[in-house]
C-alpha cells in the first residue's frame, strides 16, 4: 500500500479542515475545465459491487432552476413553523441555500434499479448504494475545494416534488442537490457555528463491545 509523504498528509489534513458548506457565492462563471476535473473525481469514486450509481443532472435552463428555487423557499418556510421562540427567529436568519448565486447546481440522484454490480453487497444492505454516492460526492466536494471552489448542499427540499419538476426516473432517489460556484469569503469556522447554532463536538466518541 503506498503511503504519501508527510507534506502531503498535513495539505490533506488542512484540505478536509477547510471543507465548508458554502452558502454565499460569488455569481462569477466556473470555467469548463475546472469543472470537469471536479466531476472527474466521480471515476474513481469507490461504490458496493461496482454499482456507480450515482446519477447527475445539472440545471441550466432558468425554468428548472425556478422550480428548485420555488421548492426550497416553500419547503424552508414550512420547516420554520417545526421552530418557536428564539430558535424559530434565528432559523429565520440563517441562509440555507445559495441556489439565487451559484452558477452550477446539481440534483445528485441514486439509482435504486441499476443492474451494475449485480447487486454485491446491495443485496443484504441496499442503502449501501445510496452511501456509495454520498462517498463520491465527498470525494468531488473536496476536489473542488482544491480547486478554490466552493459547494453547498441544500437540504430543506422536497425531494418528491423537485423528482416530478426534473422528470426523473422513478427508481431514482435524491441523495443531494449541490451548488457549485465560487465562495465570497473563505473562513475557518463553519457559519452555523458562527452564527451559534450549533458547536462542533469537541471529542470523538467511540464505544467499544
Amino acid at each position: 500500500m503506498q503511503r504519501f509523504p508527510k507534506p502531503f498528509r498535513d495539505e490533506l489534513s488542512e484540505l478536509m479542515r477547510w471543507r465548508r458548506d458554502v452558502r454565499r457565492f460569488r455569481t462569477d462563471p466556473v470555467d469548463a475545465a475546472i469543472l470537469d476535473r471536479c466531476l472527474a473525481s466521480f471515476a474513481c469514486a469507490p461504490s458496493v459491487g461496482l454499482s456507480e450509481p450515482w446519477r447527475l443532472v445539472q440545471l441550466t435552463s432558468p425554468e428548472a432552476r425556478a422550480k428548485a428555487l420555488a421548492n426550497y423557499k416553500d419547503t424552508n418556510a414550512e420547516a420554520l413553523k417545526g421552530y418557536s421562540g428564539d430558535q424559530a427567529a434565528r432559523y429565520a436568519t440563517l441562509k440555507l441555500s445559495g441556489m439565487q448565486e451559484a452558477p452550477v447546481q446539481f440534483a445528485i440522484y441514486c439509482d435504486e434499479a441499476t443492474d451494475k454490480g449485480a447487486g454485491l453487497g446491495a443485496a443484504t444492505m441496499p442503502e449501501a448504494r445510496r452511501y456509495s454516492v454520498v462517498g463520491a460526492i465527498m470525494q468531488f466536494w473536496l476536489t473542488a475545494r482544491a480547486e478554490g471552489l466552493g459547494v453547498g448542499w441544500v437540504s430543506v427540499l422536497d425531494p418528491a416534488r423537485l423528482n416530478r419538476d426534473l422528470a426523473v426516473p422513478p427508481a431514482w432517489h435524491l441523495v443531494a442537490y449541490l451548488c457549485v460556484g465560487w465562495p465570497e469569503t473563505n473562513s475557518e469556522m463553519p457559519e452555523l457555528e458562527a452564527l451559534g447554532w450549533e458547536q462542533r463536538a469537541a471529542t470523538l466518541t467511540i464505544e467499544t463491545r
